[in-house]
Formats: C-alpha cells, structure tokens, sequence
C-alpha cells in the first residue's frame, strides 16, 4: 500500500499548475527535438542544463526532463515515416515499414499507431516501473563495493558492444571518456592528473561542458561537413479516412498485439545495461516480421512494424530508470546526461535516493503517467504543425544550437575557458563522428570514471589490496562474467558462421548511439 500513497503523493506534486506546465513544456519540446533529425533528447537536455541552475526546487526540471525523452521517443517517429529520416536512432526500425505505410497513403495510419502504441507501451512500462524501482532499491543498500564496481564495469562495456560497427572504436571511445572523468586532482593524494600542467584543469572537466561540447558542437559541425542542410521530400498526409484515431478496425485487430509484444521487449532491454531503445526496436520488428500474421507486406507497409518497434521504443525508456535511480547506473547516453543533472543538484541516485528524496522520485514517476497522456492528446492533433517544422532550414537551426550551447556553457562560470574547452572537446567529438567513434561510450565513461575509481579504491582498501575480492565474492564473480560476455556477443554471430561453413561476417550490427 505504500506504494500507492507515495504514487498519489506525486500525482499531487505533479498536478501543480507549475509542474504541469513543465511537463507539457518538456513533452512538446521533445517531440519537436525528436521530429527534427540530428537533435536527440541528450543533446536538447544538455543545452537545458545551465538553464535549470536556478531552480529552487529541482522537481519541475527533472519532470521536464523526462517529458523531453518522451516526447523525443515519439517525435522519432514522426520524421521516420514522413521523411525516412530518423530523428533519432531508436526510430531507424520505424522508418523501415512508416515509409512505406506513407509513401502507399497511409501515413495517417502509421502516425496513430505509433502515437497509440507509444502510449500504451509507456502506460505499461511506467506502470511495472511504479512497483519494481522501491523494491530493487532496498535490495541494492545490501551491495558492497564489489557489487558496484561489477555493476559498473558491466555497464561500460555492454554499452560499447551493443553501440556503433567496431568495438575496438567502442573501447578506445570508452577510455577517452575515462580519461576525461579523471582529469583534475585526484582526492586522496591532491596530485594532478591529466591536466597538461594547466591550472584551468585542475577542478576537472565539468559534465555539462562535456556533454554540450560532444554531442551539441561535435553533431552539429559533423552535420554541416556532412552537406545535410537541406530538408527532405516529406511525404505527404493524405486526407483523414473514417475510424476511430485514424484506425480503421482491420488496422486496430493488427496493432493491439504488437504494441503488448513491444512493451515486452522494451522495458526489460531498458533495464539492462543494453545500449538504450535500438536493440529492442529491432527485435520487435524482426519477431513481428517473422511471426505476425502479416508478414507477407513487410517491405511494403506493414503496420506491425511500425507498431511493435515504436511501443518498444517508449517502454524502453521506463526500462532505463529502473536502474538510473536505483542503482545510479545510466544504460544509455540519456540516461547519462539525466545522471549528470541529478549531480548538478547534489543528488545521487542509488538505493538512498527513495528515502533521503522521495517526493522527487515519486513525483518523476508520476510525471510519466501524465506526460504519456499529454502527448497522446498533443502530438495527434499537432501533426501538421510538427511536418511544418520539419521545413526549417538546416542552416538556420544548427546555427542556433551553436549559439545556445555557447551561451549554455558560459552561463556555467562565466568564464571564457569554459567555452574554449568546449569547442576544442566539441572537435573532438566531431572527428569521433567522422570516423565512426560512437558517443555514448564517451559520456558513460567520463560519468561513471570517477565513481568507478573510487568503488575500486573502497574494495581494494577494505581487502588489504587483495585484487581476488572482486571473484571470490559471488555476485560480483558472476557480474563480471557477465561483462566478460558481452565483449564476446559481437563475435559470436563468426564463431556461429564459421561452425557451420559460411564465411564469416566482418561487421556487426550498427545501432546509432545518441539516444
């Protein structure tokens, strides 16, 4: 039952008019961010970040936050089916059948089962979220720092595996970001570290100028050296045909399933340290291309596709908080710019964040049930508006990001530095881009390096400098063997080939890594 209090108490919170309006806010900022390509939520909520210093009470900004992710999760599709062009990657599934759906004259249709499915998968997640977080969190107090340190490790690396076509650029990605995350004086022995005996480096490289300069500067200048400033040729809505939201009957029998069968797929790839939305949205549309019914219109228009791979998108991000506040552990690049900005208010996340701040847990929660019904109400009525947006020229738009992300990390200090830093990360970023480096391993490992080096320094010290603590103790044995398979997942699918005499693939499969 306490769980049902501590929900109504966070309705109450959220039904203020001031938090409405930022949920409302952050869910049609979202899907304007996941509508236009390029601009993903971490990007939009890192420019976001210095603008949030001033809260009093960090509430309303995290419920923006999460509007923002959600609203991005389905802004996604928008651009997917009307412009083959994913706004963000956990939407690439979507365009493969949305187009198609759209280019026969059937956008409207494929629009509203995704907003459809997007809600109810989110319902769904949000829901299973409300009664798993409590529980996995006191069982989290009972780890030790071995336990985290595993966790931790795990993390890192099956997000390298599972993101970008080499998981030798995923390693080195991950070690720039390590490398970053320890930049300044170390806190035991106040001796400086990777700061090219610049006084300016000393205090570290804040998360936020990070953040902002690889994924605002570096994707935008990415984009521009790219040439894709232009809009597309966005397929055009047809005029509304009967039903009930823009679903006829036939079209509503083949999409109750798929969205149940997404929201499976979804929350529980969320929960685990999988990389974000891509791997399930892929599985839900290659299981409903081999199972559904309709399989025989996969590659011309199957509204399975778009269902499934869409209700899995949105489930997944429930899935992603599971273990962001229980255990502070981000399993995706969101995940880790919303880790950063529960720092910037002095909170960490982990098993002592649903007693020493609960009001703020609940209330984010309950924010998710409200947000998913706002967008369904807004984005259905709103479509034309978001195919206006996407008419914007590209010039014009990166051109802005540029300037609110040197405005954003200025207002950090108020000191040029900041900027300079910034850029010269943000070139970083783009030649990262440039030659295939995925981002995400970056942001994980400059934000966890830190915490990673201090759980190891805490189980080192508590064993007497006994490295053997890390496999003698059984939850974390297993943990790291669990990390240990994850490195050897993207080879598998060789060892498989060659067993059975093919010839053995080179590449893996490429999940784009901004979520």
């Amino acid at each position: 039952m306490n769980v049902f209090v501590d929900l109504l108490n966070g309705f109450a919170t959220v039904l203020s008019p001031a938090n409405l309006f930022f949920a409302a806010v952050g869910v049609t900022l979202g899907t304007l961010v996941g509508v236009l390509p390029g601009i993903g939520p971490a990007v939009t909520i890192a420019l976001l970040l210095p603008v949030t210093f001033n809260f009093e009470d960090p509430i309303g900004a995290f419920i923006m936050f999460a509007g923002i992710y959600y609203g991005a999760m389905y802004g996604g599709s928008t651009t997917s089916i009307l412009l083959n062009t994913p706004g963000e990657s956990a939407s690439v599934a979507t365009a493969i059948e949305g187009h198609e759906m759209a280019k026969r004259g059937r956008a409207r249709s494929a629009l509203a089962t995704a907003a459809i499915g997007s809600f109810v998968a989110g319902t769904i997640s949000t829901i299973l979220l409300t009664f798993v977080a409590q529980p996995l969190g006191s069982l989290a107090v009972k780890f030790q720092a071995t336990d985290y340190f595993a966790l931790m490790i795990l993390a890192l690396v099956t997000v390298t595996a599972l993101v970008g076509t080499s998981l030798t650029r995923g390693l080195l990605s991950l070690l720039f970001g390590v490398v970053i995350g320890l930049v300044g004086l170390d806190t035991l022995s106040g001796q400086a570290r990777f700061t090219l005996d610049q006084p300016l480096l000393f205090d570290g490289i804040n998360d936020v100028i990070l953040i902002i300069g690889l994924f605002a500067i570096g994707e935008t200048l990415h984009v521009l050296v790219k040439g894709r400033t232009r809009p597309g040729q966005v397929s055009p809505l047809e005029p509304p045909h009967g039903g009930f939201l823009w679903l006829n009957k036939e079209e509503w029998r083949r999409s109750w399933a798929p969205w149940l069968r997404g929201a499976g797929f979804g929350f529980p790839f969320g929960v685990l340290p999988s990389g974000g939305a891509e791997l399930p949205t892929f599985l839900s549309y290659t299981y409903e291309k081999r199972r559904s019914r309709g399989r025989k219109e996969f590659g011309k228009g199957a509204i399975e596709g778009v269902a499934g791979p869409e209700a899995a998108n949105n489930a997944s991000f429930s899935g992603v908080l599971v273990p962001l506040l229980t255990l502070g552990l981000p399993t995706s690049a969101t995940a880790a710019v919303l880790l950063a900005a529960f720092q910037i208010f002095n909170l960490q996340p982990g098993p002592q964040l649903f007693e020493n701040s609960s009001d703020l847990v609940w209330a984010l929660i309950a924010s998710l049930y409200i947000g998913n019904l706002l967008l369904l109400v807004l984005n259905l009525p709103l479509i034309r508006l978001w195919v206006k947006v996407l008419e914007i020229p590209r010039p014009v738009l990166y051109s802005a990001i540029l300037v609110f992300a040197t405005l954003g990390v200025y207002s950090l200090s108020g000191n040029i530095n900041d900027v300079l830093i910034a850029y010269v990360i943000g070139v970083i970023g783009f030649f990262m881009r440039q030659l295939d480096f995925p981002i995400a391993p970056a942001i994980l490992g400059a934000i966890l390096g830190p915490e990673l080096e201090k759980q190891l320094r805490t189980a080192l010290t508590i064993s007497n400098g006994d490295p053997s603590v890390f496999v003698t103790r059984p939850l974390s044995a297993v943990i790291l063997a669990l990390a240990v398979a994850a490195l050897l997942l993207p080879y598998l699918p060789r060892v498989i080939a060659r067993l059975r005499g093919r010839p053995a693939t080179t590449e893996k499969l490429a999940f784009a890594d901004e979520d």
